[in-house]
């Protein structure tokens, strides 16, 4: 069995980081999202693995992920040139799948739960054609949701539903076995000119294939915006991280909880209280840290509280009495600013968001 992860697509929902990297590759507990995905790939007996990448951040996943070596797996880089669809993917990457079956996973996905029992009881299951994974959400109308009868089969699927006719969703990873590329090739783009995954399950269906699914019990994060990120980082440290000290600590700090300091950090006169995790090379001092913040590598933080936020490699904040709820790109420089007769002076780049401090009258 092979693995498809899509790793390509604009991110627009992430910019500006999303201008000069990946999203996913922005990190969660320090490693990038899409490490998690190819984790539980390997983790579920998968090795052999296609990697859909986009013109534009293809070459920053495959300087990220290199040949597959060091997670235990073979990578194959599959160049889609535009974003025409989930299943137009599969379109792109038909030479590497062949007649095998494979898992599609998204590429900027998280899920609490190990997906092996999945895909072992789908290789177990000839019978079946597709599977998919489902979670219930609040808000079906924002997702692919699917519609199951009383045997546990999908029936049918609708993409972003007007009227839901259940609340469980697709949470992005699908298994498939060959019929799917006769599927594809008879479907239409959709209204929004893109090649749907959903239609092509559909058609399955119409084929006389079978779609069974299996229920995420655990969470189910999407990191495409700010918030989002914010989520998936409270809940990996708080379920994943694993406490150790190897940089420097002086006698002078605190650490409480979870806390993980990598090998050439040096935490001087501060406190630090978990989960948290800080980046390799990283400066802590005279600061307060935590909860729920991961702190990258290269990192210098000086002066500064900092709590439920994502300081990426190489960023400076220093002497800002708090900062939180907070995503901080790689070598950012974050410090307090002259003011000049009352005024700001700013430079600040395309869909950025700047909330500045007021007073409140009366």
């Amino acid at each position: 069995m092979k693995g498809l992860i899509l790793a390509g697509g604009a991110g627009t929902r992430l910019r500006p980081l999303t201008y000069t990297g990946a999203k996913q590759l922005v990190p969660i507990a320090n490693r990038p999202v899409l490490f998690y995905v190819i984790d539980n790939l390997v983790d579920a007996g998968i090795v052999d693995i296609g990697v859909i990448i986009s013109p534009e951040t293809g070459a920053e996943v495959r300087a990220a992920i290199g040949d597959g070596g060091s997670f235990g797996a073979r990578v194959t880089y599959l160049l889609q040139d535009k974003p025409l669809g989930l299943a137009h993917a599969v379109v792109v990457a038909r030479d590497f799948l062949g007649d095998d079956s494979f898992v599609m996973y998204l590429g900027d996905n998280l899920i609490g739960v190990m997906i092996k029992d999945t895909v072992n009881q789908f290789v177990q299951s000839p019978d079946l054609s597709a599977s998919v994974l489902l979670k219930e959400v609040s808000n079906p109308s924002s997702f692919g949701v699917a519609e199951i009868d009383h045997e546990g089969n999908v029936i049918s699927l609708v993409e972003k539903p007007k009227e839901p006719k259940s609340n469980l969703a697709l949470v992005g990873i699908y298994l498939f076995r060959d019929i799917v590329h006769q599927a594809i090739s008879e479907i239409k783009p959709s209204a929004r000119g893109e090649l749907e995954i959903t239609d092509a399950i559909s058609r399955i269906l119409q084929l006389g294939g079978k779609v069974s699914f299996s229920r995420v019990q655990s969470w189910w994060l999407d990191t495409g915006k700010k918030d989002d990120i914010l989520l998936a980082n409270d809940t990996v440290l708080d379920d994943w991280l694993r406490p150790g000290v190897d940089g420097e600590v002086d006698e002078s700090s605190v650490l409480t909880g979870r806390v993980r300091v990598c090998k050439g950090a040096r935490i001087v006169r501060s406190r630090v209280r978990g989960p948290v995790i800080i980046g390799e090379g990283s400066s802590i001092v005279d600061a307060r840290i935590g909860p729920f913040t991961s702190i990258g590598c290269g990192v210098t933080i000086h002066r500064c509280s900092v709590d439920h936020s994502v300081i990426m490699d190489g960023s400076t904040v220093q002497d800002i009495p708090r900062l939180e709820d907070s995503l901080v790109g790689r070598r950012v420089v974050v410090k307090p600013g002259e003011l000049r007769h009352g005024s700001l002076a700013l430079l600040v780049g395309d869909d950025c968001v700047v909330e500045l401090s007021r007073e409140r009258s009366g």
